[in-house]
């Protein structure tokens, strides 16, 4: 049975997969709506907003190919890279085709009529051929459950939820957490409060970022799409040359220890006349055990007078303060939750049911999985961006071929004058089990992340390069895919 033509495609979330995968299919001809929860695009870069936030990638690289821009900064901050999507979005007519402030509940398979019936929670519904997921990987904070936390009188806020009327004025301000985001916050509000003091479970490996303005030359230069272009590939070359067959994150290779050590050296750089805080700051795991943090002002904003470090968890709260595992109460005016989210967690937001009405998240369990990160048999027509084990690499990059991975689907049903395309569940299982055995000699099943599910398996990170990414795509879109 085919699907009434022409068939139009559903796709959840307009931050850089959502608008790139538009893009793609509005090249190929094929009609689509988004549907995006939020006021504007962005998606994480909409919703983060919290003060400092900012990419770890290079601009150049955290950028479609085909769409060059005129970056003020080496590694830009959350504004432009929202502006930028939005320039990108109206360039090339993307946001009429967005229905801003609608937020998708449930995709239903139909077997008889092989359309999904997307499920708004407004209550309205519609039908749709194909539906793209792109949701993103960051979309559940995590929050913690510290006794007293309820009778916590001050202000409680997340990073991810941050309240942009939120003023730390002359307040003493406590940070839970010691990754990107704390890295970001504690050297930008530091200034302005009376103190901050920051809470560590663990302590992450520190890169300096390196971030500067580009001059006005540099930018009369990047103004030549070729020369951008060609900085692009300079910076993809490195980056790959750090991954390549996944050796940055292999505890013991020669490169994981070459990173260990520019971390441990900047470490001791930072903190020549503070031993203590060195001491406190070393991690006790392999590099890439974690996700490393990228930052030149985190270590630094440690020396300051005002902000003082506590090795220590956080184990509850009084109505004005905050217990560490030691026991120490110290009052806080406002709380920072800086606790990450629940990465492992995938589409935790949205209801999907495949064939028979099976439930996804019931297929998957506590691990998730699909082809490439993309398909899981029994769902046909239904496609995940950012998926598991997909995390890593160069992420727009990784979009970019994504989307075009989901765009040679589609255009494949519609050519063969079929209504669906399916994953092989043989080769989702072979190719699983290879991914998991790449996984398995890395630094990432020792270390305390948030890679792992609640059975110990990784299963958010992918473990080669981009390059290869983009391969194994190339070689799935017959070989692991079925049409009927």
């Amino acid at each position: 049975m085919s699907v009434a033509s022409p068939p139009r495609v559903a796709i959840i979330g307009a931050g850089f997969a959502g608008i790139v995968t538009a893009i793609k299919l509005q090249r190929a001809g094929i009609d689509y709506v988004i549907f995006e929860r939020s006021e504007g695009v962005g998606g994480t870069w909409w919703e983060n907003r919290y003060p400092g936030a900012e990419t770890d990638a290079a601009s150049h690289l955290y950028a479609y190919s085909f769409a060059p821009y005129d970056w003020s900064r080496t590694h830009v901050r959350r504004a432009e890279i929202q502006e930028y999507l939005e320039h990108v979005a109206e360039s090339f007519g993307v946001m009429d085709s967005i229905r801003f402030k609608e937020t998708v509940d449930s995709v239903t398979w139909d077997d008889a009529s092989c359309e999904y019936v997307v499920q708004t929670a407004a209550g309205e519904s519609e039908r749709f051929g194909f539906v793209v997921s792109a949701v993103g990987l960051f979309a559940s904070p995590k929050f913690p459950v510290w006794p007293g936390l309820e009778d916590f009188s001050g202000e409680v806020v997340h990073t991810a939820e941050w309240d942009e009327a939120l003023d730390v004025t002359g307040k003493d301000v406590a940070v839970v957490g010691t990754g990107s985001s704390a890295a970001q916050v504690v050297p930008t509000v530091a200034p302005h409060a009376r103190s901050v003091t920051v809470y560590q479970r663990q302590p992450g490996w520190v890169l300096p970022k390196g971030d500067r303005d580009f001059s006005a030359w540099e930018r009369r230069l990047f103004s030549l799409p070729m020369m951008q272009r060609l900085n692009r590939v300079r910076l993809y070359v490195r980056q790959e040359r750090r991954e390549w067959h996944g050796a940055v994150f292999r505890a013991g290779s020669r490169m994981n220890r070459r990173w260990e050590n520019k971390a441990r050296a900047y470490l001791a750089e930072v903190f020549a006349d503070r031993p203590d805080l060195a001491d406190a700051l070393l991690p006790d795991y392999p590099f890439a055990g974690k996700r490393t943090v990228v930052t030149s002002d985190f270590y630094p904003a440690l020396l300051r007078d005002d902000v003082h470090l506590v090795p220590k968890a956080v184990v509850s709260c009084t109505s004005t303060g905050i217990i560490d595992s030691d026991g120490a109460e110290r009052k806080a005016d406002v709380l920072v939750l800086a606790t990450g989210y629940v990465a492992t967690r995938f589409l935790a937001s949205l209801q999907v049911r495949g064939r028979n009405g099976i439930d996804l998240n019931t297929v998957w369990g506590p691990d998730p999985y699909a082809l490439a990160g993309l398909m899981v048999p029994g769902f046909p027509n239904f496609f995940i961006m950012y998926g598991p084990n997909t995390n890593g690499g160069l992420t727009v990059s990784n979009f970019e071929h994504e989307a075009d991975f989901i765009v040679s689907q589609i255009t494949r049903v519609l050519r063969k004058g079929k209504s669906q395309v399916d994953a092989r569940g043989s080769v989702v299982s072979a190719y699983n089990r290879w991914v998991q055995h790449r996984i398995s000699s890395t630094a990432w099943v020792d270390g305390s992340n948030y890679f792992a599910s609640s059975t110990g398996r990784i299963v958010t990170q992918w473990p080669e390069g981009a390059a290869v990414y983009a391969l194994v795509l190339l070689a799935l879109r017959r070989l692991g895919t079925r049409v009927s």
